[in-house]
This record gives structure tokens, C-alpha cells and sequence, in this order.
């Protein structure tokens, strides 16, 4: 079977990227796989690639429309002038499409018509939108959803409940997900959850846990880094020797900088930048620490949970809720309580043996997200909706 992927960037370091990747090197000894970028940001992706899935861009164009040719490049090309006008299609609403560049939009609609058969899988709003209304009918059309519908403006809600019942299945991450994309679509659509999947991977050594909390996503508000460092104070105040490691880049990182400094915190949190061995640095922590405001299904929290480490998480929408048992494997927080969060951060400290308690039942947990679980349910999902189909 060919499946085909559209990322909106496939050369970045986000959790979609990464699910994506797991689920392309998970099916491509079975399948013809290939993974479509829109835009391009680097020479080659920061995650590893099986060589049997074929990699493709679209348009060779950075985010912001200026040509990728491996260093900057400030010419600006004609139809990227046109990226100041209203963009008149359905996906304006997505706001990584807010502005328009009719060439961009020509290559991802071209590129999904080109299709003669298979799987096209698109994932994010605006691809889903333009799946939907451009989408040939002759390709099974499936529509990922890795955020949560609540987090969307009323404008691309509206636009996801026009569109989503053209396509011919939408997957969500978590329980809550479905139970919100029900509600808003009603039995129209052909709705299923299917969780992110990380590669099995083995547990550390607690003898090798050093003094160490990590935390690791994009330096944007969402992921509440802010709030992190603000906890971090007051169990820098009862356990002055342990440290706060944090792995990302993003926009925020000079006011996360600052916000280090002004609380007298740089010595113990460290901004980490980007690692291709987050692994490893997850092996030598002893407790992972997710602060997001919101969320759809944290890949790193699977990650982290698949190395043996204990969590401590905001119960935010949505997703921790749906791995994280509370006092089980982890302690969920109310979302956004700071003090809350610095709380369950000293508990685990202060307690070795529940570290490791909690430590041993995350990775019990994380191996019914590991991929040949996921992608079982995947293959599930293609053979039904082609026996749908077939029926129609």
C-alpha cells in the first residue's frame, strides 16, 4: 500500500514531526512510505529516517517564504509579497497559514492530486482542510489531529466541522480528544484514537539517576517554561544540590534567560538548547517534569515514561491525563498551580524509593504506546476504512 504523509515541516524539531517519523519507520517494511514537506528549515531532518521512507519538499521555501538554499537567503521572491494579503482559502484559519502564498498552496494541492491510489495522511488543521476540499476521492483521505479541538479559535473550529466530514477518517491522541471531536462532529465522521508511538527503548539504571529534573520542548509560552522556573525557586529553596535541565529552542529563550537570572536560579537551571541524544540525557535524570499550558499528547512525556522516569505533570488539556496515573506512575498537578507543581517536584526528590516505584509503572506504561503496539492499531484503521469504502 502507498501512504503519504504532508508535514508542514518535516526539517523541524516538534512532537508531530517526531510521531510522524516513529510511524513512517514503523510501516515502511510493509509499505511504500513518503513523507511530503511544505516548507524547509534545514539540510536534513533532526530525527532519525528509516532510508526506505522517502523524503520530499514540496516547495525547497523557508517558513517565512524566502528560498531554503542551505544559508540565508533575504530575496524575496514575487508571489511572497502576495503573503500580505487575506488568504481567501478554508486553512487561513490555521495560523501557521494565516498569510497566503498561492504557490504554496498550488504545490500542496498538486501534490495531494497527483495521488492515484493509497493512504494520504495529513497532519495538522490546514492540511486537513485542504485534504478535505481538494483531496481526490480515489485516495483514502485521513486527517490527524494532534492538538486538542478546545485550543482552536472559533474560526478554525468552524471550518474543522464544514470540513472534516469529507475526509474519510480523522484520528485524535487522547480520550478527551474524542469525546470533544464527537461532540463537535457529531456521527459523521469517522473518528478514532490512536496515540502517539516512540520506539521501545530500555530503562536506566537507578544507580546511574544523577540529581537531575529535566524538562524538554519548544522555548514557547504553551509549554509554560515560565512557569516551570517560578516553581523551580521554591525547590531550589529546600533542595539546593538538584538541578533543572531544559532541552528546546524557541523564541522565549532570551526572557527564559532573563527570568533565570532575576530569580538567582543560574547556577541550578540550565537552557540546554537542542540534543539528538535526549535519550541519554533522559537516562541520567532522575524525575521529567511537563509544565505545559496546554498540550495534545506530549511525545516527550512518552519518551521520558519509556526510560524509567517518574513524571510530575499540570494536568492540562489535554493528554497527561490520559498517560500519567496519578500516584501511580507520576503526580498530576492541577494546571497552571505553581506551587502545586513545586510540590510534587520535592515530594519525588525528598522520596528515592517512590522514584523508583513510580519510575518502574512509567515504563509498564509507556510500552502500550511503543510503535509495533501503535502501529498494529494504524494497519487496523487502513483495513477497515478500505472495507467502508469498498461497501460505499
Amino acid at each position: 500500500m502507498n501512504i503519504r504523509y504532508l508535514l508542514h515541516n518535516a526539517y523541524g524539531v516538534g512532537g508531530t514531526i517526531r510521531t510522524v517519523f516513529n510511524q513512517a519507520n514503523a510501516l515502511c517494511a510493509t509499505h511504500d512510505v513518503e513523507i511530503a514537506s511544505v516548507y524547509r528549515t534545514a539540510e536534513s531532518p533532526a530525527f532519525p529516517l528509516d532510508p526506505r521512507v522517502r523524503l520530499v519538499s514540496l516547495t525547497d521555501l523557508r517558513n517565512d517564504g524566502s528560498r531554503w538554499s542551505g544559508k540565508a537567503d533575504r530575496r524575496r521572491r514575487l508571489l511572497q509579497r502576495t503573503r500580505v494579503l487575506p488568504n481567501p482559502l478554508p486553512h487561513r484559519t490555521d495560523f501557521r497559514y494565516n498569510r497566503w502564498d498561492p504557490m504554496v498552496d498550488l504545490r500542496v494541492i498538486r501534490y495531494m492530486r497527483s495521488q492515484r491510489d493509497g493512504v494520504l495522511i495529513s497532519t495538522r488543521p490546514a492540511l486537513n482542510l485542504l485534504s478535505a476540499w481538494f483531496g481526490p476521492r480515489r485516495v483514502t483521505r485521513i486527517g490527524q489531529d494532534h492538538m486538542n479541538f478546545g485550543s482552536y479559535k472559533p474560526g478554525l473550529q468552524a471550518q474543522i466541522i464544514r470540513a472534516y466530514p469529507r475526509l474519510d477518517a480523522v484520528t485524535v491522541l487522547t480520550h478527551a480528544d474524542l469525546e470533544s471531536y464527537r461532540a463537535a462532529l457529531g456521527d459523521g465522521v469517522d473518528l478514532t484514537r490512536i496515540p502517539n508511538g516512540i520506539p521501545p527503548r530500555e530503562a536506566a539504571p537507578e544507580s546511574d539517576r544523577a540529581k537531575v529534573v529535566v524538562a524538554a520542548g519548544r522555548l514557547f509560552r504553551q509549554k509554560g517554561f515560565d512557569l516551570l522556573i517560578e516553581a523551580w525557586v521554591r525547590v531550589h529553596e529546600r533542595h539546593p544540590d538538584w538541578q533543572l535541565h531544559i532541552f528546546g529552542e524557541g523564541k522565549l529563550r532570551r526572557k527564559l534567560t532573563d527570568q533565570i537570572a532575576e530569580r538567582g536560579l543560574g547556577d541550578v537551571v540550565k537552557l540546554r538548547g537542542l540534543t539528538r541524544t535526549l535519550d541519554a540525557e533522559f537516562a541520567r535524570a532522575s524525575v521529567f517534569v511537563l509544565s505545559s499550558r496546554k498540550e495534545g499528547l506530549p511525545m516527550v512525556l512518552l519518551e521520558a515514561m519509556g526510560t524509567g522516569l517518574p513524571v510530575v505533570s499540570f494536568d492540562c488539556p489535554t493528554g497527561p491525563a490520559d498517560v500519567v496515573d496519578d500516584e501511580v506512575n507520576g503526580l498530576l498537578v492541577p494546571a497552571e498551580d505553581v506551587p502545586g507543581l513545586a510540590a510534587g517536584l520535592c515530594r519525588l526528590i525528598g522520596s528515592p524509593a517512590e522514584r523508583a516505584a513510580f519510575g518502574a509503572a512509567a515504563r509498564a506504561t509507556a510500552a502500550g504506546y511503543e510503535m509495533p503496539v501503535v502501529a498494529a492499531q494504524w494497519e487496523d484503521l487502513f483495513r477497515r476504512v478500505a472495507r467502508e469504502l469498498a461497501a460505499r
